[in-house]
C-alpha cells in the first residue's frame, strides 16, 4: 500500500495539528484531568489515521481486456438503468453508478483504453452522492474515452462532503485501461454512460473495486 500524492499536504497538516493540540493538552490539562488528555489524544490520533486510510492506494492486480469495461472506482453499485444523456451523446445510454463512501479508496481509474475526446469540468451543488439529481446538478468532471469498440462517458461527481475533484486527463491524450484517471476528496460518486445493449456483469448494491471489477463487457 502507498499514499496518494493528493494526500501528502493534508496528512502533513493533520500531523502538525495533532502534535500542537496534544502538546497543549498534556501541558495544561493532563495534570488535573489526565483522562481528558488521553481522550483528546485517542480522538485526534483516530482522525489522523482516518486521513491516512482515506488517501491509501492498495496494491492490486488490475484487470485489462479489450472486451472489458473496468470499474473506475471503489464502492457500491447504486444505479443500473437507461437514461438520456444531455451533455455529450444526446441520446439514450446505459448508466452505471458507483457510490464511494469516505471509507473507500478514492483513486479513480480508466474503464477502457483509448483517446480522450471530451473533458469538461462543471460547477454545481453538493447534494448527497446517492441522490439521482447529483448526476446532473452536482459539481462534476466529465470525460469521454473513445476506444476500439466505442465511446464511454465517465463522470466524477462531488458529494455532500467532497469539495475537490482532481482529473489528470486532457483532450487528445492516449490512455490505458485501469490507469489512474483522477481522485475525489471525500464521499462521492462516479457514473459511467455506456451504449445500450452493453452486457452488465454486476448487480445493484454489489461492492466493487476500481481497476479490478469488470462492470460490463462490449
Amino acid at each position: 500500500m502507498t499514499i496518494h500524492k493528493e494526500g501528502y499536504k493534508t496528512i502533513a497538516i493533520s500531523f502538525i495539528v495533532f502534535a500542537f493540540i496534544n502538546l497543549l493538552s498534556f501541558y495544561f490539562i493532563s495534570f488535573h484531568l489526565p483522562w481528558l488528555s488521553w481522550l483528546i489524544f485517542i480522538v485526534t490520533l483516530g482522525l489522523v489515521l482516518f486521513l491516512i486510510s482515506f488517501f491509501r492506494v492498495p496494491n492490486r492486480k488490475l484487470s485489462t481486456g479489450n472486451n472489458f469495461i473496468v470499474c473506475p472506482a471503489d464502492g457500491k453499485v447504486v444505479v443500473i438503468e437507461e437514461t438520456v444523456d444531455e451533455e455529450y451523446f444526446k441520446d439514450k445510454r446505459l448508466q452505471l453508478s458507483v457510490f464511494m463512501s469516505p471509507a473507500n479508496v478514492h483513486q479513480n481509474r480508466l474503464p477502457i483504453s483509448g483517446e480522450v475526446v471530451y473533458n469538461k469540468y462543471h460547477k454545481g451543488k453538493y447534494l448527497v452522492a446517492w441522490d439521482p439529481k447529483s448526476s446532473t446538478q452536482n459539481e462534476r468532471h466529465s470525460v469521454v474515452i473513445k476506444g476500439d469498440k466505442g465511446e464511454i462517458l465517465v463522470k466524477q461527481i462531488a458529494g455532500a462532503l467532497a469539495k475537490r475533484i482532481v482529473n489528470y486527463l486532457s483532450v487528445g491524450q492516449k490512455v490505458e485501461q485501469s490507469a489512474e484517471m483522477g481522485f475525489i476528496k471525500f464521499g462521492s460518486r462516479v457514473d459511467l454512460l455506456l451504449p445500450l445493449g452493453t452486457k452488465v456483469n454486476v448487480k445493484l448494491n454489489e461492492v466493487v473495486q476500481g481497476g479490478v471489477t469488470v462492470l460490463a463487457e462490449w
